[in-house]
């Protein structure tokens, strides 16, 4: 994504009382991601600086050494809290873990917004600027059952989550696939307690392409006969991709994913994944930026979308096989939105 997108919240914030020059550079903004060699995460940095530069305002921004990192992030928040910052932009590794730390930032007065992977309970921040990512899940899962028609009622699923740990993310796209294939979950708010037996099972990637092949590997030892693969994200179903060309089984499978990358973009063209649903990392960032300014003018903290816990930045379905009553947009469109 080359150019930020206006949203009516963005525009409130940038139309609201004026504000001169040196009162927004006197505004400190961290940003803490989980890796900062993640391209979803490179595309949040670059729409953070993007933001905090038009603004005049302060970013500073840290990374956790890996996925999981905690130590990392909380070092950050408290570097940040000392440094003075009016604002925390944060992707938690552990939104259990960090509680604390956020704490502390909140109670030190630090505007703290949780970006892509909400804290659990979502609370825990000020505010949550994120993908829904259940319906992010629901989207590919409805794509899926539409595209298999009446062999839905017969398919081999492989589930390919982030790991074991229960993240809100992980959760909340393998849950919304899983109802958007037609499937009882039973407790939405963990994975693995399903008892559908067209689930062959699950097994972790810590979304990254050779953990999707390995994961993949496993479960077709399982059965051999998986025809749906459900994926965290782009990498692993790369991955998964792989495992599945090694055995000859590339062009009678589906898989589907979460993230709107430019290379998962290339992937649904190529047809490797069938389709994917697309988040935007940069306008999270973006909105971010603008309301740790906004607060630091007026003391106004951000809100929510109607009817959601968090304020949801946009999910679209890509594919170039379209099926009737779901929404898309092709691959060829996706490349002017795709990030990394």
């Amino acid at each position: 994504m080359k150019k930020i997108v206006k949203t009516s919240l963005l525009a409130a914030m940038m139309a609201s009382l004026p504000f001169t020059q040196a009162m927004a550079e006197e505004v400190l903004i961290g940003l803490i991601t989980k890796t900062n060699t993640n391209p979803f995460f490179v595309k949040m940095k670059e729409g953070a600086k993007q933001q905090a530069d038009a603004m005049g305002a302060k970013l500073s921004s840290f990374a956790g050494r890996f996925d999981g990192d905690t130590d990392s992030q909380v070092q950050a928040i408290e570097n940040l809290v000392a440094a003075g910052a009016k604002g925390i932009l944060i992707t938690p590794s552990d939104p259990h873990a960090l509680a604390p730390a956020v704490k502390r930032a909140r109670d030190a007065g630090v505007l703290v917004i949780a970006l892509d992977t909400p804290f659990s309970p979502a609370n825990i921040a000020d505010a949550t600027f994120a993908t829904d990512n259940f319906k992010a899940g629901e989207l590919i899962g409805e794509w899926a059952k539409a595209k298999l028609g009446d062999d839905a009622k017969d398919a081999k699923i492989a589930l390919l989550d982030l790991s074991t740990a229960n993240i809100t993310v992980d959760v909340a796209r393998d849950q919304g696939f899983l109802t958007g294939f037609g499937i009882d979950t039973n407790n939405p708010n963990i994975n693995r307690d399903e008892n559908d037996p067209r689930i062959v099972g699950n097994d972790v990637t810590q979304g990254s392409e050779e953990g999707g092949r390995r994961a993949m590997e496993n479960l077709l030892q399982k059965d051999p006969g998986i025809n749906l693969v459900y994926t965290i994200n782009e990498p692993a179903a790369a991955g998964a991709y792989e495992a599945l060309k090694a055995v000859g089984r590339e062009d009678d499978v589906i898989v589907v994913s979460v993230d709107g990358g430019c290379p998962g973009v290339d992937n649904v063209e190529a047809g490797v994944i069938g389709a994917t649903s697309m988040q935007f990392p940069l306008r999270m960032a973006s909105l971010g930026v603008a309301a740790v300014v906004e607060y630091a003018k007026s003391g106004v903290k951000p809100g929510a979308t109607p009817g959601k816990a968090f304020y949801d930045t946009g999910v679209e379905l890509i594919t170039d096989e379209p099926v009737s009553g779901v929404n898309s947009t092709d691959s060829k469109t996706a490349k002017s939105k795709c990030w990394g």
